[in-house]
């Protein structure tokens, strides 16, 4: 009988596992839908709303993502609303931490920042309206936002309505909160702002970095319509966005080496003066640029320092319309030590061959400079320095398929500071066949005006070749190296021959930049033309 019962339980064992192994539990489909609102309190569009606080109710659990950078009130409100819960909930409650305007219609719209808490699918632009008078106001503008300079736009920016009545004034921008706001998020660069009431207004755009409401020209974009706006108004509004440029400031100098100091700045250095002094003589100096960096170097010849001494020198900057005088010190540190250096073996048949040195130089002597081919033969060149940029450059006629061999004999360089090379530099370059390049043709039409400024681009928005046209509609890109390129036009209003951004107070806005609607594909050993309308 035991053994009976024991063969029983096994037989019944096998029997519940092998059922066990004919199938598995399956999770089911993916959940892909949104939460949905059941319930508000009060109801989404309520008037005369007197209230603290506003109650969601939501058909599963959800969570809040990125709520802070997501919700955008219009009108804007000082203290931030606090929304809770943090943890998962099927209700969200929003308690205002301030008294509300009377007679005011708010919009909260939660963007993308309410999901399911599952899946994460997101309850997409979810606004919740009410209004603290007698009714909702339901007037609405659009538009879009552009980059003034640059072929993609930025994601969220605030676009802000400033009403126009006896309190206005530009400053506002600064110091005040907009009357009515949206934000494109990070989904597109078009714009609509709702629940408006009727009156005057003025549009503009902002890249709010500190999520302020308040315009900061050191750090942030701006954008605005030349025009005040009456609203109702069914147009559709263009914003371009553009970082003014900063008036001059120059900041303290402090000693960078045994022979120069650093001098920053914000705004823009050209025409800038600098004068250096020690007591009431005048100290020979050179400016030269850092490379993409607001700052200056100042070179002076080193002074005569006892050990662990500290001398002091007087500097004054000059622009137009400003004058600054500083005072800084000196130690005797170690001085710049003179290097020539070359970038690149390969010369580009349309460049010119560049070397680098590290400290301002006098006029080279010629007369200890070679430039010769692969056969050891002369080749003519002329010398250009650019000082501001510490460049040697050798402008020469290029051979295809060519070797050349650039070479300073012993002092053929002298620094500002009496150094010389005392040995033989040698730098060898050697150039490609004109097969490996390409040449593209553009044709402009319906140019309203010039000079105009033709630029190509690389994929990084970086400026490659660029052309100043004075009257021609034909344009010649020759030997440029295959790539992908971006092809623009700049309307030279000020004729300076460069881009110019716009001013906010000065009511200016930037130069015209017309893109090219395709990427213009620059192959080895092609002709490539393009007829390019800017009507």
């Amino acid at each position: 009988m035991k053994k009976q019962i024991c063969y029983f339980f096994l037989f019944s064992l096998l029997v519940i596992t092998g059922c066990a192994k004919r199938g598995s539990i399956s999770g089911g489909l993916k959940d892909t839908i949104a939460p949905v609102l059941e319930v508000s309190f009060p109801k989404n569009y309520s008037t005369d709303f007197k209230g603290t606080s506003i109650k969601l109710t939501f058909d599963e659990y959800v969570k809040l993502k990125d709520i802070n950078k997501q919700l955008i009130i219009s009108p804007p409100i000082a203290k931030k609303p606090q929304i809770l819960p943090l943890t998962a909930s099927k209700t969200v409650t929003v308690n205002f931490l301030e008294a509300l305007e009377p007679n005011t219609t708010y919009s909260l719209n939660f963007g993308q920042s309410i999901e399911d808490n599952n899946e994460g699918n997101p309850y997409r632009q979810f606004k919740y309206v009410f209004s603290t008078g007698a009714y909702i106001d339901s007037l609405s503008i659009s538009g879009n936002i552009r980059d003034a300079l640059d072929r993609n736009a930025d994601t969220y920016v605030n676009v802000m309505l400033y009403e126009i009545n006896e309190k206005y004034n530009d400053s506002l921008i600064y110091k005040e909160n907009p009357r009515y706001v949206t934000n494109t998020l990070d989904s597109a660069s078009t714009f609509k702002i709702e629940n408006i009431k009727a009156g005057k207004y003025r549009l503009l755009a902002l890249k709010d970095n500190n999520n302020n409401y308040r315009f900061d020209p050191k750090t942030e974009k701006i954008g605005f319509y030349s025009k005040i706006i009456s609203i109702p108004n069914d147009s559709l509004f263009e914003i371009k966005l553009f970082k003014e440029v900063e008036k001059f400031t120059a900041f303290k100098p402090s000693q960078s080496s045994g022979n120069s100091a650093l001098v920053g700045y914000s705004g823009s250095d050209k025409e800038v003066k600098l004068t250096l002094k020690k007591g009431n003589d005048i100290v020979p100096s050179i400016v030269t640029k850092i490379p993409k960096k607001d700052s200056l170097q100042l070179w002076f010849k080193p002074f005569k320092m006892e050990k662990n001494a500290v001398d002091s020198l007087q500097l004054s900057v000059t622009k137009e319309g400003y004058n600054k005088d500083f005072t800084f010190n000196i130690k005797n540190q170690k001085a710049d030590t003179l290097t020539i250096a070359s970038l690149s073996k390969i010369l580009h048949l349309g460049e010119i061959a560049t070397l680098n040195v590290n400290i301002p130089i006098l006029k080279p002597d010629e007369s200890k400079i070679l430039l010769t081919n692969k056969d050891s033969v002369a080749v003519p060149f002329k010398i250009i320095y650019d000082e501001r940029n510490l460049k040697l450059k050798i402008d020469f006629k290029k051979e295809p398929l060519e070797q050349y061999l650039f070479t300073l004999l012993p002092d053929a360089i002298t620094s500002f500071m009496g150094q010389t090379n005392k040995k033989k530099l040698k730098f060898p370059f050697e150039t490609k066949n004109t097969s490996d390049y390409g040449n593209l043709r553009v044709n402009l039409e319906n140019i309203r005006q010039f000079p105009v400024i033709v630029e190509l681009t690389d994929k990084n928005g970086e400026v490659q070749l660029s052309y100043v046209s004075e009257s021609e509609t034909q344009i010649d890109f020759n030997l440029i190296k295959p790539e992908i390129y971006t092809l623009r036009v700049i309307y030279d209003e000020n004729k300076n021959g460069i881009w110019d951004a716009g001013n906010f107070l000065e009511k200016r806005q930037s130069e015209e930049v017309i893109y090219f609607p395709k990427d213009i594909d620059v192959r080895a050993n092609w002709d490539v033309q393009q007829t390019f309308s800017l009507k």
